[in-house]
């Protein structure tokens, strides 16, 4: 009976051949893997053509799907060809590390251990009634100091001694690249137990139970008379497993562990995903290039730089036979330099940059997308077990032709055609769920029947499949139903407007009814304007599709005039005797509160809402800013003009008034646009004395929210502002007339002028 260890590195080209060609030659009767042992009812559709890498392995709670780990392999996974071999010989292969089950449990006690323990009032006293406990398994071991003892990559050390910098690159250089067949496992064990032997790292005390119970299943093969054991795990735990201590202490490290239920199944990854962190903690930076070494091992850069070149010239980019020789010949000559065996990937890419790029290091960053990383997506087969809600996307998808791709592609839908109506709806509905495969943008132009798209397919959408999957079979089932329990979660009307302006889009006409009913309730026990005042625009916005999308929006309409009448009648009072920063936020509602009133276009709502205005302006107590800001929208109503809005202006203006209450109306009464000053030569003259006659201590007052005001007005309005004043200067023969007038005084308050508008002196 001979056990044999294989120290690999996860999603190593080099490691996986070597793997395989032991493998061949050892002609082992069971192969022993790292991965989780629930996973090893799956790996029968490791036969089927159809599963085509890169794939992962998904194992999660069914009942919390976001607690899940994701396995994914690569071809070059040094894992992936022990499975092919192992399946291809009929031997038995099992994966043997410490059950997922375990692991996320270990975690979920932790993590309320740690909820606990910050819910827990502190000890003033510094002492506490419980007992000292060993850390729970994962948490993070501490020094004597208190200082996390960080665990780094254990290549790392080894890289450092010989004079590398980078790990990756050191493991690349000596294990990677070889193709004669040396002894790397027993070279790559030895260097793992002289690591291992003198690193002052404290391990973790889910390693070490994992490492038990990777020795147990060692024992358990042992026991059942397999006679030749090919183990194969990442080259860290090679020591651990050879080096075993007693049974007896390794079950009672085992003992009674917490447990979870897991379901596990296999879903498509892509090479941008594998450079992640996950499962054993593996990731890689370059998948595609490993993908190159994998295929074509004896390359000397001549067919990877040909790549480069054929990218280049789909790109439009000028590159030929020259260049890639000139590229090729510089790589093998840094790689001499180095005292490198051959050139790797930082050769060949500097070679590149010089050559091929003539030093443009914005051009590397197509052929890393493109080739060192790739947008490889993985498929699995279709008959692979997968929840309902899984299976009716994958059909609207097929249905529809929106293909999952790992990289993205741009849609732009014609809504008033049916394919793109459905496709629409479809990603509307998706996105109710959280399952954001579409990001949705502005289309230029007007109209609503028109919408843009950008999809692109992530791998860890499956897990929010998974997880939406208990509210229905269907995608149009569970979105329904997850909307209509969000909404009767929700406690604000501006909530469920926003739902319902999404869900409209998604055609879901007995969610819309429900949401309808939700905001007439809380509309109907709502005293507070200002929760009404945000959600009539969302509301609003829904009515766009009364026409497109055949959506009765005589329903929206009812709510929102029984909305805003409720809305006109309350106002006045609450926009009396309020603070700056409400001021400020009533101001920001009222200005989009008019804008949803002019969208409807609604005879009585707008009238409504002008004879609110009306009452907020002749209300003495309001807000200034408030009461300048209404004066503004009666006089866009033409509704106060002429003399009257002089008259009001001169009011509201004149020096009885304290100057920070002036200027403050002034504010409200200017925002959006100061376009009035420059056509109502009226109201610029009382603006101009009212300016130009504030003592000085006055105007360093008042100058901020001057400022604050005037800044907001664009580039060409500012500009012909300071056109107008400069104007002003040449009225010398008009205003000498007047002997009354004090024009020396009025020359001093022109560069006043000047500075509130935010320009230079003239």
């Amino acid at each position: 009976m001979t056990t044999h260890m294989l120290g690999i590195r996860h999603h190593g080209p080099g490691s996986a051949k070597n793997v395989k060609a032991f493998l061949e030659e050892l002609k082992p009767d069971i192969v022993l893997i790292e991965g989780p042992p629930e996973a090893d009812s799956i790996l029968q559709w490791t036969d089927d053509a159809a599963l085509k890498p890169p794939v992962a392995i998904l194992c999660y709670q069914p009942d919390d799907p976001q607690r899940s780990v994701l396995y994914p392999f690569a071809t070059f996974s040094p894992e992936w060809q022990a499975i092919l071999y192992a399946r291809r010989q009929k031997i038995h292969v099992r994966f043997f590390d410490l059950p997922i089950s375990n692991q996320l449990a270990i975690e979920n006690a932790e993590r309320d251990a740690l909820k606990k323990e910050e819910d827990e009032p502190s000890d003033p006293t510094g002492q506490s009634d419980s007992p000292n406990t060993e850390q729970l398994p994962g948490a993070n071991n501490q020094d004597d100091t208190g200082e996390e003892q960080i665990k780094l990559d254990p290549i790392s050390y080894l890289a450092q001694a010989a004079g590398y910098q980078n790990g990756e690159k050191w493991w690349e250089q000596m294990f990677e690249h070889r193709q004669n067949g040396e002894q790397v496992f027993e070279a790559v064990t030895e260097a793992m137990q002289s690591l291992r032997q003198h690193l002052p790292l404290k391990e973790d005390k889910l390693e070490q139970l994992r490492e038990a119970h990777m020795r147990k299943m060692i024992r358990q093969a042992e026991k059942e008379m397999f006679e030749n054991i090919a183990v194969i795990c990442g080259a860290w735990h090679v020591p651990a497993l050879m080096n075993m201590p007693k049974q007896k202490d390794d079950n009672e490290l085992l003992k009674a562990l917490p447990k979870v239920k897991i379901d596990c199944t296999w879903v498509p990854w892509t090479y941008g995903r594998l450079s992640y962190r996950s499962g054993y903690g593996a990731g890689i930076n370059s998948p595609g290039w490993y993908e190159h070494v994998w295929n074509y091992p004896h390359d000397d850069g001549t067919r990877w730089m040909t790549n480069v070149a054929h990218l280049f010239r789909k790109n439009g980019m000028d590159t030929s036979v020259a260049h890639v020789i000139e590229a090729v010949r510089l790589a093998e000559t840094l790689a001499a330099m180095r005292n490198l065996s051959k050139a790797g990937l930082e050769e060949l890419n500097e070679a590149t940059l010089s050559v091929l790029c003539n030093g443009e290091e914005v051009l590397l960053k197509l052929i890393y997308d493109e080739l060192i990383v790739s947008n490889r997506l993985g498929q699995v087969p279709a008959a692979i077990p997968k929840p309902p809600l899984q299976v009716d996307i994958e059909k609207l998808q097929k249905k529809l032709r929106l293909a999952p791709t790992a990289d993205f592609k741009d849609y732009t839908l014609d809504l008033r055609k049916d394919t793109n109506l459905e496709r629409s709806i479809l990603l509307h509905r998706l996105r109710l769920l959280n399952i954001k495969w579409g990001q949705q943008y502005d289309v230029a132009g007007k109209g609503t029947f028109k919408e843009q798209w950008r999809l692109q397919w992530d791998p860890a959408l499956s897990i929010d499949i998974i997880e939406k999957g208990g509210w229905g079979n269907t995608v149009e089932e569970a979105a329904s139903k997850y909307v209509s329990d969000e909404a009767q979660k929700a406690t604000s009307l501006y909530m469920v407007s926003e739902l319902l302006q999404q869900t409209l889009p998604a055609e879901l006409p007995a969610t819309v009814q429900v949401l309808i009913t939700r905001i007439n309730n809380l509309a109907a026990a709502s005293g507070d304007v200002v929760q009404l005042m945000e959600a009539v625009p969302p509301l609003v916005s829904v009515s766009r599709y009364g026409n497109v999308r055949k959506t009765d929006a005589d329903l929206v309409l009812n709510i929102l005039e029984g909305m805003i009448i409720r809305i006109c009648v309350s106002l006045p009072n609450a926009v009396t005797a309020i603070d700056e920063d409400a001021a400020k936020k009533l101001l920001e509602l009222f200005y989009k509160l008019n804008d949803a009133v002019n969208v409807l276009q609604q005879p009585g709502i707008t009238t409504q809402w002008q004879q609110a205005l009306r009452t907020i302006t002749g209300n003495q107590n309001t807000s200034p800013v408030v009461a300048g800001y209404a004066v503004r929208l009666l006089t866009d109503y033409k509704l106060l003009e002429g003399n009257e809005l002089v008259q009001v202006f001169n009011y509201k203006m004149s020096r009885s008034n304290p100057p920070g209450i002036s200027a403050a109306w002034l504010e409200g009464f200017l925002k959006g646009s100061g376009t009035i000053l420059l056509i109502d030569n009226d109201l610029w003259n009382v603006v101009n004395n009212w300016v130009a006659g504030l003592d000085e201590d006055v105007f360093i007052q008042v100058l901020p929210l001057l400022r604050r005001t005037f800044a907001n007005f664009s580039q060409p309005e500012k500009r012909k502002l300071g056109e107008k004043v400069r104007v002003g200067k040449n009225i010398t023969t008009i205003v000498k007339k007047d002997n009354n007038f004090d024009f020396e005084r009025a020359k001093r308050g022109i560069p006043v002028v000047m500075q509130v508008l935010g320009l230079q002196k003239l």
